[in-house]
């Protein structure tokens, strides 16, 4: 790999930042690769040229989010195919004179994981719009799931898909959406009903219905899969209330699984040949391919994925046991650790629009160099709870350790520093976990420009951290995972391979001293157990499987009871 390649000798936050963009295009004969990358915010179409997938044309739209409530977040799902065929329009319309659309031998997707598709067979219509994976409506349906497993024990099911039972995986979605929408109920009763995440429904409208399939990365985070054997779970699926009809076959993430046959796209008769959910595209868009590489995507949450190999490690302190790809049919499984944060870019936005002490979270960088510590103030912006390591539904958001001096550039500081410790959190996890030692970690994503967070997170931490000089490197990834398909055959990850001529890193070294990281970081944690217990619910009074079955029981019991004393004071006469 390219570790220290085009980087500055030391770690600095005066790195000029460079562009791959004004690097020389490859002029092999023209075999391209396109990637349908849709996001939580965006939905885009990119063209590679192979094999050093240079980025040679692009378009991004914006995806609007739905919130009818407060915590609830959807989005529609015709808009999000029509910009898919908008985007794919566009960026062909924007390939260089020497390129054409018949170029394209073959195409990926990559998408927001977890976000839930339901959709009616016949009519190929939406039956509801998705609910995002950060939707936090499913935390009754928790409750009710939890109250049927054994001690209440939210890991119950971790031995099988790797998950903690939470509001953020599909099959909770997929179980509300039954217990809450008529016109899904309906659909499933009549066996009509088919759901998805966001690639299965991209792939069913693109072949007009004729495949319905997800590949292992996606499914893996469903809560309805089974990590070991790679296929849906009969025991999940009875505890969610899912039925093997309605979903997608489950496909490795790089095979040719069949063309473009909707006569509305320009992709019409192209091979389908990668998916990628985005964090596992990502993870191979920084070539982590190898045990103990690690990588976190700074954007509106964290993600912290490391490569664990072809061996699950089904971890006790809060982390999710994840697949990271599975290069083809008769490829091995390469399983991952991940730990989400679930607000980071998040935070930023919340000053801005919220508490508007931020004119732009762009600025961010900007305040905070201002002050050369945030003053003792700590942020934990667990607006919607925490994620790993914690998985604390209950904890909400607090600023501590203000005085009289802290300013707004405190606590916008404080906000960058609560990124670099949640990610901390999960690397701490990590080590202790995997047996990986880590020095290095490999950072992508729009945040991760600032210069200052990354420096942060090189002194949180203690790790030397590596900037990818591409920024979101979830379409690279998927486009390498899509030309490497057996038929398609453009491209071969190479674990032997010392590095990649087409990855660029900015090296950012840690300054500060182990006693000085454990001290804050003590800190920290500190304000993270006062996050905690904030969410209390009244006891809900909703009737459950079990309250049910104890009520039932009631009228017969008092039968038998009235019985018997019947019958003992008949014998007493």
């Amino acid at each position: 790999m390219t570790e220290g390649k085009n980087a500055p000798p030391s770690s600095s936050a005066e790195v000029p930042f460079q562009h791959r963009l004004d690097r020389k295009v490859s002029m092999l004969p023209h075999r391209l690769v396109g990637v349908i990358d849709e996001g939580t915010s965006t939905v885009g179409f990119s063209i590679f040229t192979t094999p050093h997938f240079e980025e040679i044309a692009t378009h991004r739209m914006e995806m609007p989010l739905i919130a009818p409530k407060p915590g609830w977040f959807e989005q529609d799902p015709v808009v999000i195919i029509n910009n898919v065929y908008r985007c794919v329009e566009v960026a062909i319309t924007k390939l260089p004179e020497s390129f054409q659309k018949e170029d394209l031998v073959a195409i990926g997707i990559t998408n927001q994981r977890e976000t839930t598709v339901v959709w009616d067979s016949v009519t190929g219509k939406p039956l509801y719009n998705a609910i995002v994976w950060n939707d936090i409506r499913t935390n009754h349906t928790v409750d009710q799931v939890l109250a049927r497993v054994p001690d209440q024990n939210k890991n119950y099911f971790k031995h099988m898909c790797g998950l903690p039972i939470s509001p953020y995986f599909s099959a909770l979605k997929i179980r509300w959406l039954r217990d809450n929408v008529p016109a899904v109920k309906k659909a499933c009763r009549e066996k009509r009903c088919k759901v998805g995440t966001i690639d299965s429904w991209i792939i069913w409208n693109l072949t007009k219905g004729s495949l319905h399939i997800t590949d292992v990365t996606n499914a893996s985070r469903t809560m309805l899969m089974n990590i070991e054997t790679l296929q849906w779970d009969p025991v999940l699926l009875n505890t969610y209330s899912v039925t093997l009809n309605m979903l997608p076959q489950i496909c490795s993430s790089s095979e040719i699984y069949g063309s473009v046959t909707d006569e509305r796209s320009i992709l019409h008769g192209i091979d389908i040949s990668g998916i990628l959910g985005n964090q596992q595209a990502s993870l191979l868009g920084q070539m982590c391919i190898k045990p103990g590489q690690t990588k976190n995507t700074y954007r509106s949450g964290c993600f912290l994925l490391c490569n664990i190999g072809h061996q699950t490690i089904i971890s006790r302190r809060g982390l999710l046991t994840t697949i990271a790809y599975k290069l083809g049919p008769n490829a091995p499984v390469t399983y991952a650790l991940e730990g989400a944060v679930a607000v980071a870019g998040h935070a930023l936005e919340w000053l801005e629009k919220k508490v508007r002490i931020l004119p732009q979270a762009s600025d961010a960088e900007k305040f905070a160099e201002t002050v050369p510590t945030t003053g003792d103030v700590y942020f934990v912006p667990a607006f919607t709870g925490l994620y790993a390591p914690y998985w604390r539904k209950d904890a909400r958001g607090l600023i501590v350790g203000l005085t009289h001096h802290s300013t707004k550039h405190h606590v916008i500081r404080a906000a960058l520093e609560s990124i670099c410790f949640q990610t901390r959190d999960i690397l701490e996890c990590m080590y202790q976990e995997s047996e990986y030692k880590f020095s290095k970690l490999y950072a992508d994503g729009p945040l991760s420009s600032n210069n200052l967070l990354m420096q942060l997170q090189a002194d949180t931490a203690g790790v030397t951290v590596f900037r990818s000089q591409i920024l979101d490197p979830t379409a690279f990834g998927a486009a390498m995972c899509a030309a490497q398909a057996e038929g398609v055959d453009l491209f071969k990850f190479d674990m032997e391979k010392k590095y990649y001529e087409n990855i660029y890193y900015d090296v950012f070294l840690p300054t500060s001293n182990a006693a000085e990281q454990r001290q804050r970081y003590g800190k920290w944690k500190r304000a993270v157990e006062r996050s905690f217990d904030w969410a209390f619910r009244p006891k809900s009074s909703t009737m459950t499987e079990q309250r049910y079955q104890l009520l039932a029981s009631v009228p017969g019991s008092l039968f038998c009871f009235i019985s018997f004393a019947m019958f003992v004071h008949s014998m007493k006469k």
